[in-house]
Protein backbone atom coordinates (compact mmCIF):
# COMPACT_ATOMS: atom_id res chain seq x y z
CA UNK A 1 0.00 0.00 0.00
CA UNK A 2 1.31 3.46 -0.86
CA UNK A 3 0.53 7.00 0.15
CA UNK A 4 0.96 9.94 -2.25
CA UNK A 5 0.51 13.63 -1.55
CA UNK A 6 1.45 16.80 -3.35
CA UNK A 7 4.58 18.53 -2.07
CA UNK A 8 4.73 21.82 -0.26
CA UNK A 9 7.27 24.27 -1.64
CA UNK A 10 9.10 26.12 1.14
CA UNK A 11 11.23 29.25 0.91
CA UNK A 12 15.04 29.07 1.27
CA UNK A 13 16.06 27.99 4.76
CA UNK A 14 18.65 29.69 6.96
CA UNK A 15 19.27 28.98 10.65
CA UNK A 16 17.17 31.20 12.88
CA UNK A 17 18.61 32.79 15.99
CA UNK A 18 17.23 34.33 19.17
CA UNK A 19 14.70 33.19 21.78
CA UNK A 20 12.38 30.43 20.58
CA UNK A 21 14.60 29.46 17.64
CA UNK A 22 14.90 25.79 16.74
CA UNK A 23 17.91 24.56 18.75
CA UNK A 24 18.81 22.09 16.00
CA UNK A 25 19.00 24.68 13.20
CA UNK A 26 22.56 25.62 14.14
CA UNK A 27 23.54 21.95 14.34
CA UNK A 28 22.10 21.35 10.88
CA UNK A 29 24.06 24.30 9.52
CA UNK A 30 27.24 23.00 11.14
CA UNK A 31 26.63 19.57 9.65
CA UNK A 32 26.09 21.08 6.20
CA UNK A 33 29.33 23.05 6.53
CA UNK A 34 31.24 19.92 7.52
CA UNK A 35 29.85 17.94 4.59
CA UNK A 36 30.81 20.77 2.23
CA UNK A 37 34.38 20.82 3.57
CA UNK A 38 34.63 17.06 3.11
CA UNK A 39 33.45 17.31 -0.48
CA UNK A 40 30.28 15.27 0.07
CA UNK A 41 27.94 18.26 -0.24
CA UNK A 42 28.62 20.08 -3.50
CA UNK A 43 25.48 21.96 -4.55
CA UNK A 44 23.35 24.68 -2.93
CA UNK A 45 20.17 22.69 -3.62
CA UNK A 46 21.25 19.74 -1.48
CA UNK A 47 22.57 22.13 1.17
CA UNK A 48 19.06 23.57 1.43
CA UNK A 49 17.73 20.04 1.90
CA UNK A 50 20.21 19.30 4.70
CA UNK A 51 19.28 22.58 6.41
CA UNK A 52 15.58 21.77 6.25
CA UNK A 53 15.47 18.12 7.32
CA UNK A 54 15.74 17.55 11.10
CA UNK A 55 17.67 14.29 11.48
CA UNK A 56 16.71 13.95 15.15
CA UNK A 57 13.09 13.38 14.14
CA UNK A 58 14.21 10.31 12.18
CA UNK A 59 16.62 9.07 14.86
CA UNK A 60 14.79 9.59 18.17
CA UNK A 61 16.92 6.84 19.71
CA UNK A 62 20.08 4.95 18.84
CA UNK A 63 22.70 2.61 20.24
CA UNK A 64 26.11 4.03 21.17
CA UNK A 65 28.97 1.62 20.52
CA UNK A 66 31.59 0.84 23.17
CA UNK A 67 34.66 -1.26 22.37
CA UNK A 68 36.72 -2.79 25.13
CA UNK A 69 38.69 -5.87 26.04
CA UNK A 70 35.52 -7.95 25.93
CA UNK A 71 32.65 -8.09 23.41
CA UNK A 72 31.44 -4.86 21.81
CA UNK A 73 28.53 -3.41 23.78
CA UNK A 74 25.75 -1.04 22.77
CA UNK A 75 24.30 1.57 25.12
CA UNK A 76 20.80 2.92 24.32
CA UNK A 77 20.53 6.68 23.86
CA UNK A 78 16.89 7.72 24.09
CA UNK A 79 15.63 11.30 24.27
CA UNK A 80 12.53 13.43 24.04
CA UNK A 81 12.15 16.23 21.53
CA UNK A 82 13.03 19.87 21.03
CA UNK A 83 14.61 21.61 24.02
CA UNK A 84 14.27 18.50 26.17
CA UNK A 85 16.95 16.78 24.09
CA UNK A 86 20.29 16.49 25.93
CA UNK A 87 22.84 18.54 24.01
CA UNK A 88 25.33 15.66 23.84
CA UNK A 89 22.76 13.41 22.23
CA UNK A 90 21.73 16.03 19.69
CA UNK A 91 25.37 16.61 18.79
CA UNK A 92 25.73 12.88 18.16
CA UNK A 93 22.64 12.87 15.94
CA UNK A 94 23.98 15.80 13.90
CA UNK A 95 27.49 14.40 13.60
CA UNK A 96 28.67 12.77 10.39
CA UNK A 97 28.24 9.33 11.93
CA UNK A 98 26.28 6.17 11.24
CA UNK A 99 23.87 5.55 14.12
CA UNK A 100 22.74 2.00 14.86
CA UNK A 101 18.99 1.90 15.44
CA UNK A 102 18.29 -1.83 15.80
CA UNK A 103 20.13 -4.93 16.98
CA UNK A 104 19.44 -8.56 16.10
CA UNK A 105 16.50 -7.77 13.88
CA UNK A 106 14.03 -5.94 16.11
CA UNK A 107 15.73 -4.87 19.37
CA UNK A 108 15.27 -1.10 19.66
CA UNK A 109 17.02 1.30 22.05
CA UNK A 110 13.67 2.06 23.67
CA UNK A 111 13.27 -1.62 24.57
CA UNK A 112 16.49 -2.23 26.53
CA UNK A 113 18.24 -0.85 29.59
CA UNK A 114 21.98 -0.54 30.05
CA UNK A 115 24.72 -1.80 27.73
CA UNK A 116 23.84 -4.89 25.69
CA UNK A 117 25.56 -7.06 23.11
CA UNK A 118 24.17 -7.78 19.67
CA UNK A 119 24.58 -7.48 15.92
CA UNK A 120 23.49 -4.25 14.18
CA UNK A 121 20.67 -4.89 11.73
CA UNK A 122 19.40 -1.37 11.02
CA UNK A 123 21.03 2.03 11.05
CA UNK A 124 20.84 5.65 9.99
CA UNK A 125 23.71 5.95 7.52
CA UNK A 126 26.24 8.72 8.09
CA UNK A 127 24.87 11.90 6.47
CA UNK A 128 28.01 12.46 4.39
CA UNK A 129 27.51 9.20 2.53
CA UNK A 130 23.77 9.83 2.11
CA UNK A 131 24.37 13.28 0.65
CA UNK A 132 27.27 12.14 -1.54
CA UNK A 133 25.08 9.43 -3.03
CA UNK A 134 22.26 11.87 -3.70
CA UNK A 135 24.71 14.26 -5.37
CA UNK A 136 26.14 11.38 -7.44
CA UNK A 137 22.68 10.15 -8.43
CA UNK A 138 22.09 13.27 -10.49
CA UNK A 139 18.55 13.62 -9.11
CA UNK A 140 16.88 16.83 -10.31
CA UNK A 141 13.48 18.46 -9.80
CA UNK A 142 10.99 16.71 -12.06
CA UNK A 143 12.67 13.31 -11.75
CA UNK A 144 10.65 10.35 -10.54
CA UNK A 145 12.78 8.48 -8.01
CA UNK A 146 12.60 4.94 -6.65
CA UNK A 147 14.49 4.49 -3.39
CA UNK A 148 15.29 0.95 -2.26
CA UNK A 149 15.53 0.84 1.53
CA UNK A 150 13.62 3.55 3.40
CA UNK A 151 15.38 2.89 6.70
CA UNK A 152 14.77 5.74 9.12
CA UNK A 153 13.36 7.90 6.32
CA UNK A 154 16.07 10.58 6.52
CA UNK A 155 17.31 10.09 2.95
CA UNK A 156 13.69 9.86 1.79
CA UNK A 157 13.02 13.25 3.35
CA UNK A 158 16.04 14.75 1.57
CA UNK A 159 14.73 13.41 -1.74
CA UNK A 160 11.31 14.93 -1.02
CA UNK A 161 12.93 18.33 -0.43
CA UNK A 162 14.59 18.13 -3.86
CA UNK A 163 11.89 16.49 -5.99
CA UNK A 164 8.62 16.81 -4.09
CA UNK A 165 6.68 14.12 -2.25
CA UNK A 166 4.73 13.08 -5.34
CA UNK A 167 7.92 12.16 -7.22
CA UNK A 168 9.44 9.88 -4.55
CA UNK A 169 8.62 6.22 -3.97
CA UNK A 170 10.53 4.32 -1.28
CA UNK A 171 10.40 0.58 -0.56
CA UNK A 172 11.16 -0.88 2.88
CA UNK A 173 11.29 -4.60 3.67
CA UNK A 174 10.59 -4.36 7.41
CA UNK A 175 7.07 -3.26 8.36
CA UNK A 176 8.10 -1.84 11.74
CA UNK A 177 10.90 0.21 10.20
CA UNK A 178 8.53 1.48 7.52
CA UNK A 179 5.95 2.48 10.13
CA UNK A 180 8.51 4.49 12.09
CA UNK A 181 9.74 6.19 8.91
CA UNK A 182 6.19 7.04 7.85
CA UNK A 183 5.49 8.65 11.23
CA UNK A 184 8.72 10.66 11.15
CA UNK A 185 8.06 11.87 7.61
CA UNK A 186 4.50 12.87 8.51
CA UNK A 187 5.83 14.75 11.54
CA UNK A 188 7.71 17.12 9.23
CA UNK A 189 4.84 17.32 6.73
CA UNK A 190 6.17 14.86 4.15
CA UNK A 191 4.09 12.10 2.54
CA UNK A 192 5.96 10.35 -0.26
CA UNK A 193 4.89 7.00 -1.64
CA UNK A 194 5.96 4.41 0.97
CA UNK A 195 5.78 0.73 0.13
CA UNK A 196 6.26 -2.21 2.49
CA UNK A 197 7.67 -5.09 0.49
CA UNK A 198 10.69 -6.78 -1.03
CA UNK A 199 12.92 -4.04 -2.36
CA UNK A 200 14.65 -6.50 -4.69
CA UNK A 201 11.39 -6.52 -6.68
CA UNK A 202 11.24 -2.73 -6.83
CA UNK A 203 7.77 -1.23 -7.27
CA UNK A 204 6.52 -1.87 -10.81
CA UNK A 205 3.22 -0.08 -10.21
CA UNK A 206 5.05 3.26 -10.25
CA UNK A 207 7.40 2.54 -13.15
CA UNK A 208 9.10 3.84 -15.16
CA UNK A 209 11.42 5.86 -12.92
CA UNK A 210 14.10 8.34 -13.91
CA UNK A 211 16.42 7.39 -11.05
CA UNK A 212 16.84 4.42 -8.76
CA UNK A 213 18.88 4.86 -5.57
CA UNK A 214 19.61 1.82 -3.39
CA UNK A 215 20.56 2.31 0.26
CA UNK A 216 21.35 -1.37 0.82
CA UNK A 217 24.10 -3.43 -0.77
CA UNK A 218 23.44 -6.24 -3.24
CA UNK A 219 25.59 -8.99 -4.75
CA UNK A 220 24.22 -8.23 -8.20
CA UNK A 221 21.70 -5.80 -9.69
CA UNK A 222 18.19 -7.30 -9.51
CA UNK A 223 16.66 -7.52 -12.97
CA UNK A 224 13.37 -5.85 -11.85
CA UNK A 225 15.37 -2.71 -11.05
CA UNK A 226 16.54 -2.55 -14.65
CA UNK A 227 13.05 -3.12 -15.98
CA UNK A 228 11.61 -0.28 -13.89
CA UNK A 229 14.08 2.46 -14.92
CA UNK A 230 13.41 4.22 -18.21
CA UNK A 231 15.96 4.07 -21.06
CA UNK A 232 18.61 6.69 -20.32
CA UNK A 233 17.77 6.70 -16.61
CA UNK A 234 20.33 5.93 -13.92
CA UNK A 235 20.73 3.41 -11.11
CA UNK A 236 23.02 4.09 -8.14
CA UNK A 237 23.80 0.78 -6.47
CA UNK A 238 26.13 -0.29 -3.63
CA UNK A 239 27.65 -3.58 -4.75
CA UNK A 240 29.19 -6.02 -2.29
CA UNK A 241 29.59 -9.72 -1.65
CA UNK A 242 30.07 -11.94 1.34
CA UNK A 243 33.50 -10.68 2.44
CA UNK A 244 32.25 -7.86 2.24
CA UNK A 245 34.02 -5.27 0.11
CA UNK A 246 31.76 -2.48 -1.11
CA UNK A 247 31.76 -0.38 -4.24
CA UNK A 248 29.28 2.22 -5.48
CA UNK A 249 28.41 1.86 -9.16
CA UNK A 250 26.39 4.31 -11.27
CA UNK A 251 24.70 2.59 -14.19
CA UNK A 252 22.92 4.10 -17.17
CA UNK A 253 19.96 2.14 -18.49
CA UNK A 254 20.30 1.10 -22.11
CA UNK A 255 17.74 1.47 -24.85
CA UNK A 256 14.61 -0.53 -25.42
CA UNK A 257 16.70 -3.72 -25.61
CA UNK A 258 17.50 -3.30 -21.90
CA UNK A 259 20.74 -3.74 -20.02
CA UNK A 260 22.87 -1.13 -18.30
CA UNK A 261 26.50 -0.15 -17.93
CA UNK A 262 28.56 2.29 -15.91
CA UNK A 263 31.55 2.87 -13.69
CA UNK A 264 32.36 2.70 -10.01
CA UNK A 265 32.58 6.01 -8.16
CA UNK A 266 35.43 7.16 -5.91
CA UNK A 267 35.17 7.02 -2.13
CA UNK A 268 34.37 4.34 0.40
CA UNK A 269 30.83 3.13 1.03
CA UNK A 270 29.39 0.62 3.46
CA UNK A 271 25.78 -0.49 3.65
CA UNK A 272 23.95 -3.36 5.26
CA UNK A 273 23.08 -6.12 2.84
CA UNK A 274 19.65 -6.39 1.31
CA UNK A 275 17.38 -9.12 2.61
CA UNK A 276 18.04 -12.12 0.40
CA UNK A 277 21.63 -11.10 -0.38
CA UNK A 278 23.08 -11.56 3.11
CA UNK A 279 25.88 -14.04 3.73
CA UNK A 280 24.89 -17.44 5.12
CA UNK A 281 26.03 -18.52 8.56
CA UNK A 282 29.20 -20.62 8.49
CA UNK A 283 28.62 -23.82 10.42
CA UNK A 284 31.20 -26.44 11.31
CA UNK A 285 34.15 -24.08 10.80
CA UNK A 286 36.65 -26.45 12.43
CA UNK A 287 35.65 -29.24 10.05
CA UNK A 288 36.02 -26.95 7.04
CA UNK A 289 39.50 -25.84 8.10
CA UNK A 290 40.79 -29.32 8.94
CA UNK A 291 39.73 -31.44 6.00
CA UNK A 292 41.94 -34.36 5.06
CA UNK A 293 42.47 -33.00 1.55
CA UNK A 294 44.19 -29.83 2.84
CA UNK A 295 47.43 -28.81 1.14
CA UNK A 296 49.94 -26.10 2.06
CA UNK A 297 52.28 -23.97 -0.07
CA UNK A 298 54.03 -20.59 -0.16
CA UNK A 299 52.20 -17.49 -1.41
CA UNK A 300 53.26 -13.98 -2.40
CA UNK A 301 50.02 -12.49 -1.07
CA UNK A 302 49.29 -12.17 2.64
CA UNK A 303 46.37 -10.80 4.69
CA UNK A 304 47.05 -7.24 3.47
CA UNK A 305 45.16 -7.95 0.24
CA UNK A 306 42.03 -8.50 2.35
CA UNK A 307 42.29 -5.01 3.89
CA UNK A 308 42.98 -2.71 0.91
CA UNK A 309 39.77 -1.58 -0.83
CA UNK A 310 40.83 -2.44 -4.37
CA UNK A 311 42.43 -5.81 -3.68
CA UNK A 312 39.67 -6.83 -1.24
CA UNK A 313 37.13 -6.07 -3.96
CA UNK A 314 39.16 -8.20 -6.38
CA UNK A 315 39.29 -11.05 -3.86
CA UNK A 316 35.52 -10.83 -3.64
CA UNK A 317 35.21 -11.00 -7.42
CA UNK A 318 37.52 -14.02 -7.51
CA UNK A 319 35.65 -16.00 -4.84
CA UNK A 320 32.16 -14.45 -4.64
CA UNK A 321 30.72 -17.11 -2.33
CA UNK A 322 33.55 -16.94 0.22
CA UNK A 323 33.58 -15.23 3.61
CA UNK A 324 36.52 -13.67 5.45
CA UNK A 325 36.84 -14.94 9.02
CA UNK A 326 39.45 -14.78 11.75
CA UNK A 327 40.27 -17.23 14.53
CA UNK A 328 42.68 -16.81 17.46
CA UNK A 329 46.06 -18.54 17.16
CA UNK A 330 48.00 -20.06 20.02
CA UNK A 331 50.40 -17.11 20.15
CA UNK A 332 47.56 -14.61 20.69
CA UNK A 333 47.41 -13.39 17.09
CA UNK A 334 44.60 -14.05 14.62
CA UNK A 335 44.67 -16.33 11.61
CA UNK A 336 42.88 -15.10 8.50
CA UNK A 337 40.62 -17.48 6.58
CA UNK A 338 38.52 -17.49 3.44
CA UNK A 339 35.66 -19.95 3.87
CA UNK A 340 33.14 -20.92 1.20
CA UNK A 341 30.14 -22.54 2.92
CA UNK A 342 28.53 -23.37 -0.43
CA UNK A 343 31.35 -25.69 -1.53
CA UNK A 344 32.97 -26.62 1.79
CA UNK A 345 36.26 -25.01 0.74
CA UNK A 346 38.69 -22.91 2.77
CA UNK A 347 42.02 -21.08 2.60
CA UNK A 348 44.04 -20.17 5.70
CA UNK A 349 46.94 -17.70 5.61
CA UNK A 350 49.87 -18.68 7.83
CA UNK A 351 52.96 -16.60 8.69
CA UNK A 352 56.30 -18.25 7.90
CA UNK A 353 59.64 -17.93 9.66
CA UNK A 354 61.00 -15.46 7.07
CA UNK A 355 58.26 -12.86 7.45
CA UNK A 356 56.28 -14.08 4.46
CA UNK A 357 53.18 -16.24 4.26
CA UNK A 358 52.00 -19.68 3.38
CA UNK A 359 48.48 -20.76 2.53
CA UNK A 360 46.68 -23.94 3.54
CA UNK A 361 43.80 -24.80 1.23
CA UNK A 362 41.13 -27.46 1.60
CA UNK A 363 38.00 -28.52 -0.22
CA UNK A 364 37.02 -28.91 -3.87
CA UNK A 365 37.74 -25.25 -4.76
CA UNK A 366 41.25 -23.90 -4.22
CA UNK A 367 40.14 -20.44 -3.13
CA UNK A 368 43.56 -18.82 -2.86
CA UNK A 369 44.54 -20.10 -6.32
CA UNK A 370 41.56 -18.15 -7.69
CA UNK A 371 42.56 -15.08 -5.66
CA UNK A 372 46.13 -15.14 -6.98
CA UNK A 373 44.98 -15.61 -10.57
CA UNK A 374 42.69 -12.58 -10.27
CA UNK A 375 45.39 -10.41 -8.67
CA UNK A 376 47.80 -11.39 -11.45
CA UNK A 377 45.25 -10.40 -14.12
CA UNK A 378 44.76 -7.06 -12.39
CA UNK A 379 48.53 -6.56 -12.21
CA UNK A 380 48.93 -7.26 -15.94
CA UNK A 381 46.17 -4.71 -16.66
CA UNK A 382 48.21 -1.97 -14.95
CA UNK A 383 46.62 -2.15 -11.49
CA UNK A 384 43.67 0.18 -12.21
CA UNK A 385 42.17 1.82 -9.13
CA UNK A 386 38.52 1.73 -8.15
CA UNK A 387 37.54 4.65 -10.39
CA UNK A 388 38.58 2.58 -13.42
CA UNK A 389 36.36 -0.35 -12.57
CA UNK A 390 33.05 -0.65 -14.34
CA UNK A 391 30.07 -2.94 -14.69
CA UNK A 392 27.92 -4.29 -17.49
CA UNK A 393 24.45 -5.73 -16.88
CA UNK A 394 22.18 -7.68 -19.20
CA UNK A 395 19.02 -9.59 -18.49
CA UNK A 396 20.90 -12.84 -17.88
CA UNK A 397 24.53 -11.91 -17.17
CA UNK A 398 26.39 -9.34 -15.09
CA UNK A 399 30.10 -8.72 -14.85
CA UNK A 400 32.61 -6.28 -13.41
CA UNK A 401 35.54 -5.17 -15.55
CA UNK A 402 38.82 -3.44 -14.77
CA UNK A 403 40.45 -0.72 -16.86
CA UNK A 404 38.01 -0.88 -19.78
CA UNK A 405 35.03 -2.95 -20.93
CA UNK A 406 37.51 -5.00 -22.97
CA UNK A 407 39.83 -5.56 -19.99
CA UNK A 408 39.76 -8.31 -17.36
CA UNK A 409 36.23 -9.21 -16.31
CA UNK A 410 34.57 -11.24 -13.58
CA UNK A 411 31.09 -12.71 -13.77
CA UNK A 412 28.82 -12.03 -10.80
CA UNK A 413 26.58 -14.71 -9.31
CA UNK A 414 22.96 -13.90 -10.18
CA UNK A 415 19.57 -15.46 -9.72
CA UNK A 416 18.65 -14.77 -13.34
CA UNK A 417 18.07 -17.74 -15.66
CA UNK A 418 20.92 -18.62 -17.97
CA UNK A 419 20.64 -16.95 -21.32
Amino acid sequence: MTEQHSPTVAPPCEPATGPGADPTARLRAELADELRRRGDLRSPEWREAVLRVPRHVFVPAFFQRTDGPGPTTWTPRVGGSGKEEPSSRLKAVYSNTTLVTRLDGDRRPEDVEGPVTGTPTSSSTLPGLVVRMLEDSGVRPGDRVLEIGTGTGYSTALLCERCGDHAVTSVEYDAGTARSAREALAAIGRRPGLVVGDGLRGHPEGAPYDRLVATCSVRHVPVPWLDQVRPGGTLLVPLSGWLPAHGLVRLTRGGEAGGASGEFLPGRVSFMGAAGHAAPTVRGLANLLNREDAGERATDHGPAVLEDWTTAFLVQLAVPTARHLGTPARDGTFLEHLVDPTTGSSATLLPDARGGHRVRQAGPVRLWDAVEETLNRWDRAGRPDQTRFGMTVTGSRQWVWAGSPDGPRWELPTDAPAG
